[in-house]
């Protein structure tokens, strides 16, 4: 096999077979292994460098310093490395045609995996998950029919067992919603701001289990009322807005005693968002946020929901405290207006909801505030995804995740999802 023959200066003593495997950089398509020996010259020792095929394995350093590599790329001993690959042959009859006249391919920019997560406009992290968990006082964990994965959740065990998993993929905010017994319920929902209620309780629980845990709450009377409503409703059907929001102040301050981090009105009373700050800061709890459901539409999504927390109305339906709406879903601007009052009245936080089936809207307050806007993927949106998913009809876990990633694109920096833990290890890489 020819020999290279370089100048350079070598005060090492004789090294024989030095592999090309030792010399970072040497890729060639067969393993070469460089026979090195001296030879005496009158003014400098020279290096003659043989290469010989081997299948040794992957390229190992030659233990040689830089001037003396550089001096070998001089000399014109350029070190081998895999050839050009080969252009990839079109089919058979494809056509032979001139390229466009294109300046601007936008495939260029997603030609490999990797450049297109380069160029990904919109991530999605479990740190952009808030869990909905519904709790209630028994011992054992009873799952929800029309939520096939959902459970109501046991807030001695199964609730703690159920934030243990989720913060082990990086989800370490939840969202608590209780199922409270009948007898317990009343007209007024007195039980809302019971210091020692389910709510309070499992706050304290968990806090003392997982100090850094965000929890959030759900600041409305329907799973306290009798009637079912998020508000004190009066003999003709009409609910009472002040009367309620007297409630709920008491309801928000009662959860941020407990140790709450974000209380969430989600009962859609006029001018609640300010009368709830105000009654926070009296009482001490300046650093607790509120999340302000601010356009929550009377939607037909919400019916797995009602069944997990036994909470529908006894009688009406709550679209004279929601959004009104033409056929439940038509009003785009007064997501504006209620908007433009939770921003005045001191909200941290502006939620939509649903969530998927109004992205325009989430978009909308994405464009018009400053605050961070939060999406709730409802049990609606879930259990349509589940039920697919379960009769073949679409991929249970794509779906999911692209529903989810929708809700980013539009806007929304949180999430409230129950797909949060089932979601979280998809994107841990955690295959269940």
């Amino acid at each position: 096999m020819a020999s290279s023959v370089f100048h350079a200066p070598c005060g090492a003593p004789s090294i024989k077979q030095l592999e090309c495997q030792k010399y970072v950089g040497l890729r060639p398509s067969v393993t070469l292994r460089f026979n090195c020996v001296k030879t005496k010259t009158v003014t400098a020792r020279r290096l003659v460098v043989t290469a010989s095929k081997s299948h040794d394995g992957a390229s190992k350093k030659l233990g040689i310093s830089d001037a003396e590599c550089e001096a070998a790329v001089v000399a014109g001993n350029i070190p081998e490395a895999p050839p050009v690959p080969p252009k990839p042959a079109a089919p058979a009859g494809t056509p032979v045609v001139p390229s466009l006249p294109l300046s601007r391919r936008p495939r260029r920019n997603r030609k490999s995996p990797a450049m297109r997560a380069s160029f990904q406009e919109t991530n999605l992290s479990p740190a952009n998950f808030v869990y909905p968990l519904f709790i209630h006082e028994g011992e054992e964990d009873t799952p929800i029919g029309a939520m096939p994965g959902c459970y109501r959740l046991g807030w001695r065990h199964g609730l703690v067992q159920e934030v243990a998993k989720a913060r082990d993929v990086g989800v370490n905010s939840v969202v608590l919603f209780p199922k409270v017994p009948d007898a317990l319920k009343s007209p007024t929902g007195d039980e809302a701001y019971n210091d020692n209620g389910l709510v309070p309780r499992t706050i304290r629980l968990l806090k003392d289990r997982y100090p850094d845990l965000v929890i959030y709450t759900d600041v409305a009377l329907d799973p306290y009322s009798s009637d079912g409503h998020d508000g004190i409703v009066r003999e003709d059907g009409v609910i009472m807005n002040d009367e309620t929001v007297h409630q709920l102040c008491k309801q928000a301050v009662s959860q941020a005693r407990a140790g709450a981090d974000v209380v969430s009105p989600s009962d859609m009373m006029d001018g609640r968002v300010g009368a709830i700050r105000a009654a926070l800061d009296a009482e001490g709890f300046q650093h607790v946020s509120i999340m302000s459901y601010t356009a929550k539409y009377a939607s037909s999504f919400y019916g797995p929901f009602r069944e997990a927390l036994d909470s529908n109305p006894r009688f009406g339906d709550k679209k004279t405290y929601v959004i009104r709406v033409i056929e439940l879903y038509a009003n785009y601007r007064e997501a504006l207006v209620e908007a433009q009052a939770d921003e005045s009245e001191g909200a941290d936080i502006l939620l939509v909801k649903p969530g998927l089936p109004y992205l325009d809207v989430i978009r909308l307050l994405r464009d018009k505030y400053p605050l961070p806007i939060a999406a709730y993927q409802v049990s609606g949106e879930y259990s349509m995804i589940k039920a697919g998913g379960a009769l073949k009809m679409i991929d249970e876990q794509r779906v999911m995740m692209e529903s989810l990633m929708c809700l980013r694109r539009a806007g929304a920096d949180i999430i409230l999802t129950y797909f949060a833990l089932q979601a979280a290890r998809c994107l841990c890489g955690e295959k269940r």
